[in-house]
């Protein structure tokens, strides 16, 4: 099997300098379906930003005109008039500001909401191979954290960003207004302040593209830890476990802390450039005034020093804004690698639905491997006969499920073909080819919700009266009707709480409702008791009775009554025959029932 990516490899992280604008180009386009939303948004967005830029304004008409009139005339109408302006302006600013958010926040969850939906659908179609080479950590980490992290930019940064942009256009364009000369004095701080800024940021982005896979390998681990927790305790690896934990905390930890010492040096480099285009400020206005020159007045430094300030809180939003986005870029290049990871195993145009299926299963000369080069499956041809039962038996990793797997198309050969009733599983929609083939795994899947709800999972519009008589068919009902709910018992996720056995029979009641025409069992009664093993034996009898199927043991008693036997071994079938044809051979599989029995 392919190599796999574990908790102690981090994925690999690209190489690029820059964010990646292709990958935000692709964001923006989950936003057009909410374009109208967006447009009112900007709307309500630039009446702010207008609005912001009024207060200054009404500054400056206070001292230079409201206050010498006043001295003159001693009436207060003008001034009330301006302080009218103020409460309209804050009021606006408040009403436009609730409808921005929530406006935004509706936006954003729905734009989340589309990308949650198309990785989730991804990760249903993607084929096993890709869930083989990935802890499940690594995988979750992309469906929830990442996307949690972009729904936090859409909702809290996108329209800040803009916003922020728009606002030190405009800011620029009133200050140019009142003096090109101030303006150009505050530029010579802005410049040099946006490009340490940059500087700064362009240093961390790489680190978090590491961070995050450092991140990933922690939650791949904790994963691990709790789908395990019962082995762990019961191998007392708990204490090895915290220091495996510690050394991923550590190393995600040191990541991190690289990232917030680069980040510190914001603040200093802010501070520095804004401290001297401050005071570069007042001396130019002071020159200005004393000379009399550019119409600078008391009223316009006041004005320019609130335009400072409107200016400053931008540029120190649209720094942690742009660190927040190279977050973002690193998210993206994961979310959008499972998106578009190839579904491996897909329709194709031109593939057909089964109909009435007889049965007939032809593997002609195929070869599988799951690692380039090392081939488990090599020229192997077998024919089965509609309803001729077949029996898997061999060595650990001779190929034995392997072979199931390439008929249910779990995985596709690399050479020849499989065929049910002639047709290549390859040409055959995989829903039409997967609800004919039933399976029944080694280790039984049991669903958070009730025991029938589980029984009917591979059909939901079977009946309650269906389902019960399956369960009594493989007499699963004992074990069932001894659940205080019964049939109706809510069941804790995994089936906790159940035996090996009592999750066993609930699946084997599964694939009776499905009423499947070729019937797979993998190591099917690996898990139940002997006593229950016998009263199976009658219900396997009726199951597969005129059924096409194949039976993967390691208990020989299951597989006597087969038509045939196939021994797999050195990349084909060894041995062939019924029981007592191969123990008459005295060969292999005589010597697996022998040390069966010993």
């Amino acid at each position: 099997m392919a190599q796999r990516n574990t908790y102690f490899q981090d994925e690999a992280v690209a190489q690029k300098e820059k964010i990646d604008v292709k990958n935000l180009r692709r964001l923006m386009r989950y936003a057009v379906p909410h374009k109208k939303l967006f447009i009112f948004v900007c709307v309500l967005m630039l009446v702010a930003v207008v609005s912001s830029m009024v207060t200054p304004l009404l500054l400056q008409y206070i001292v230079d005109t409201v206050v010498p009139q006043f001295e003159i005339d001693g009436k207060y109408t003008k001034f009330i008039t301006v302080v009218c302006g103020f409460v309209l302006c804050g009021v606006a600013e408040i009403v436009i500001t609730f409808y921005q958010q929530r406006s935004m926040g509706r936006a954003g969850h729905g734009i989340i909401a589309d990308i949650r939906h198309d990785i989730f659908y991804r990760l249903q179609e993607l084929s096993f191979d890709y869930f083989d080479n990935r802890p499940a950590g690594k995988i979750s980490v992309r469906v929830t954290q990442y996307i949690t992290e972009l729904a936090d930019f859409f909702t809290n940064y996108l329209m800040n960003f803009i916003m922020n942009i728009a606002k030190i256009v405009v800011v620029t364009v009133f200050m140019l207004v009142l003096s090109p000369v101030l303006t150009a004095v505050v530029y010579s701080a802005v410049v040099p302040l946006t490009a340490g800024v940059f500087l700064i940021r362009r240093a961390i982005r790489k680190l978090f593209r590491t961070h995050r896979a450092k991140v990933s390998n922690r939650t791949a681990f904790i994963v691990e830890s709790i789908m395990g927790e019962k082995v762990i305790q019961n191998y007392n690896r708990t204490v090895y476990n915290e220091k495996v934990y510690h050394d991923l905390q550590q190393s995600s930890a040191k990541t991190w802390m690289s990232i917030v010492r680069r980040n510190e040096l914001n603040s200093p480099v802010v501070g520095l450039f804004w401290n001297y285009g401050t005071v570069m400020l007042y001396a130019v206005a002071f020159l200005l005034m004393q000379t009399g020159a550019m119409g600078v007045t008391t009223g316009v430094v006041i004005a320019f020093l609130s335009y400072m300030g409107l200016f400053s809180t931008p540029l120190t939003q649209l720094s942690q804004i742009i660190q927040n986005l190279a977050q973002v870029s690193a998210n993206l290049e994961r979310i959008f690698e499972t998106i578009d990871a190839p579904a491996g195993i897909a329709d194709k145009e031109g593939n057909i639905d089964l109909g009435d299926v007889r049965g007939e299963i032809d593997f002609n000369d195929v070869t599988f491997s799951y690692e380039e080069g090392v081939n488990i499956l090599e020229h192997f041809d077998l024919h089965v006969k509609p309803g001729e039962s077949i029996a898997l038996v061999g060595p650990t990793g001779a190929g034995k499920t392997t072979v199931i797997n390439l008929l249910t198309r779990f995985y596709d050969v690399k050479e020849g073909s499989v065929c049910i009733d002639g047709t290549d599983v390859r040409d055959i929609h995989l829903k039409s080819l997967r609800g004919k083939v039933g399976v029944l795994m080694q280790d039984p899947f049991i669903f958070k919700g009730t025991v029938i709800d589980n029984i009917r999972y591979g059909r939901p519009d079977a009946t309650d009266e269906e389902c019960i008589a399956a369960a009594k068919a493989i007499f699963a009902d004992k074990c069932i009707e001894r659940l205080p709910g019964g049939y109706y018992e809510q069941l804790a996720e995994r089936g906790e709480g159940l035996s090996s056995g009592e999750k066993q029979l609930i699946s084997f009641a599964r694939i009776v409702v499905k009423d499947p025409a070729v019937v797979i069992l993998d190591e099917a009664t690996s898990s139940i008791s002997s006593d229950v093993e016998k009263l199976i034996q009658e219900a396997l009898q009726v199951l597969l009775k005129g059924r096409t199927s194949f039976i993967v043991a390691h208990r020989l008693s299951t597989i006597r009554g087969c038509d045939r036997i196939l021994f797999i071994s050195n990349k084909g079938i060894a041995e062939e025959g019924t029981h007592e044809q191969l123990l008459k051979r005295r060969g292999l599989y005589y010597n697996l029932y022998n040390s069966m029995k010993q």
